[in-house]
């Protein structure tokens, strides 16, 4: 895992189509914007894991893929 320390309104880019922007820092809570190409889903972990979930009880014998 990469580790980079960033500050509000600073950004990093993914291979060269993505950015992740800190917009806000607020206490223990930081708020991103991320910017991706259409084609590229973008979840928060619990969101990715239901709908992983979902998918598993509605095709056990389905293979999901990890993040």
């Amino acid at each position: 895992m990469l580790v980079l320390s960033r500050k509000k309104n600073e950004t990093i880019v993914i291979n060269d189509s993505i950015t992740v922007t800190v917009i806000e820092i607020r206490g223990d809570k930081v708020r991103l914007g991320i910017e991706a190409p259409k084609d590229v889903t973008v979840h928060r972990q619990e969101v990715y894991e239901a709908i992983q979930n979902q998918a598993r009880s509605e095709d056990p014998g389905a293979r999901t893929l990890k993040p």
